[in-house]
């Protein structure tokens, strides 16, 4: 249930694709004017003034003019977008990449508050809470009356859709084995964000009018809802506020449903009281324990540093499916193929590799990826898009593993707010990828020189963290395991 609740996870971020994006256009003909071409002008910004005479007729100047009556829209590719909506063209082009950027600033929020709130009221409430916000927040979306209330609840979607999918790999990495978490993480969790995202293009290939298509992405989380009589609650989460009857019901719950027997005496007293018992940990964790210890100092700041440089070029890379060449939505189609071949081939690997390692591999790929598209002559695009297709399965990659690798990094009573607070991080790259991609629009190989350094760079930050592979989550800030003593911060 927790891996297919990230399926709206993985549609929501990328609808932008298709609800943002830009028909082609042209000035509206002349008013009254006897020319009856739809082409009229230079380029989609302009039209070629007409000069008035005391002729019977009109003649066409060589000077131009701002499109005054506003443009035409092709609706051969789509009845409707935001931009046809509200002519987000020329002088007000600037508003699409804002609103996609206010989007990821509510993601960002939403990294910053869900850890601290789920440490504190539970995995659980936060997890449905923010299911909730992502079934209502599209469908108020689809009404807008203007671009601004579209904006702010671009802001709303993305702080309900992070929240939720961070709090979904908490709850499940929690409640698992530690045989079952990786699985659960990679195939079940990525997974499920991997196919919504290829839901995506067929979605919007037979949906064509934005309105619709927000609604449309509403209706999985809606049906999710009922599942809170169905998914429990975190026993490790219990344990940690000292409710030891209710985490010992349900693990009991767990074993009927899975015909296993349960042991008479689930935890034995000194067992249950271990993590109670350490004055240090009897108190409220805050987002300084992350720093309060030398180790712990060290663990954030390098997780701090390669949550952002991962999520920017896979975030970047995957906005970057609409301006490659060919038809989008096979793009996307092929975008969101990739990063499932990226998840099985990662589960195929990572339990024969230190994690380190795998973050290594997997960023130097990409980048080496990147930075080789920049030798592919113009004439060659098919070519060009093979590169930065592959290079987007090595981030999808990194990206994926770098959700197990925190949860195994941080303890557990300051999980949750460390894997927000890196994924805070994350998303202030975010809100720049817009811009970066629009950068492209001078030029198309300024992108992939900063995604690419950016891989190549957090490939070697990655190999100074320690190796998780087969251990123990920890539960207390001193059973955190070291850094390694090559980059210890003193």
């Amino acid at each position: 249930m927790l891996s297919m609740s990230t399926i709206p996870c993985g549609y929501i971020p990328m609808l932008v694709v298709f609800v943002s994006d830009t028909p082609e256009h042209h000035c509206k003909e002349l008013i009254n004017s006897t020319y009856n071409s739809s082409r009229i002008g230079p380029d989609s910004c302009s039209r070629y003034k007409v000069n008035d005479s005391w002729k019977e007729t009109e003649e066409l100047g060589n000077d131009t003019e701002q499109c005054l009556d506003g443009w035409v829209y092709s609706t051969d590719r789509y009845t409707s977008t935001i931009v046809s909506e509200w002519d987000l063209v020329c002088e007000n082009a600037w508003k699409v990449p804002f609103s996609t950027s206010l989007y990821f600033v509510g993601v960002l929020i939403g990294s910053l508050i869900c850890g601290h709130l789920s440490d504190r009221f539970g995995r659980k409430p936060v997890f449905f809470s923010t299911m909730f916000l992502q079934a209502v927040a599209p469908l108020i979306q689809a009404t807008s009356i203007s671009w601004v209330m579209f904006s702010i609840f671009n802001f709303v979607r993305g702080l309900g859709q992070i929240s939720n999918y961070t709090v979904s790999l908490i709850l499940g990495t929690e409640i698992l084995s530690t045989s079952s978490r990786v699985t659960f993480s990679v195939l079940g969790h990525s997974g499920g964000f991997g196919i919504g995202y290829a839901l995506l293009p067929f979605l919007a290939y037979f949906i064509r009018s934005w309105r619709m298509l927000l609604v449309a992405s509403a209706i999985l989380p809606l049906l999710f809802l009922p599942m809170w009589w169905v998914i429990p609650e975190s026993p490790r989460w219990l344990l940690q506020k000292g409710r030891v009857e209710e985490a010992e019901m349900i693990i009991r719950k767990a074993a009927k449903m899975n015909r296993v027997p349960a042991p008479e005496v689930i935890f034995r007293n000194g067992e249950s009281l271990e993590l109670m018992e350490n004055k240090q940990e009897k108190r409220t964790h805050t987002y300084m324990d992350l720093i309060r210890t030398t180790n712990m100092r060290n663990i954030t700041i390098s997780s701090l540093f390669i949550w952002l440089s991962t999520s920017m070029v896979f975030t970047g890379l995957s906005l970057n499916t609409s301006n490659l060449n060919g038809n989008p939505y096979l793009n996307c189609f092929f975008s969101a193929a990739i990063d499932l071949v990226a998840y099985v081939v990662l589960w195929l690997v990572m339990d024969h590799a230190p994690r380190p390692t795998l973050i290594f591999c997997t960023m130097m790929f990409c980048g080496t990826m990147l930075l080789v598209t920049l030798l592919v002559p113009e004439d060659m695009p098919i070519v060009g898009l093979v590169f930065a297709l592959m290079g987007k399965m090595g981030s999808s990659g990194a990206y994926t593993f770098i959700w197990v690798f925190s949860a195994e990094l941080m303890p557990t009573v300051v999980r949750n707010m460390g894997i927000g607070i890196t994924s805070t991080a994350a998303r202030i790259s975010n809100i720049m990828c817009p811009y970066i991609i629009y950068m492209g629009v001078y030029s198309k190989i300024v992108p992939y020189i900063v995604f690419g350094t950016i891989s190549v760079g957090t490939a070697a930050v990655s190999m100074l963290l320690p190796d998780t592979r087969n251990s123990k989550l920890p539960d207390l800030i001193s059973e955190a395991r070291p850094i390694r003593r090559c980059c210890c911060l003193k």
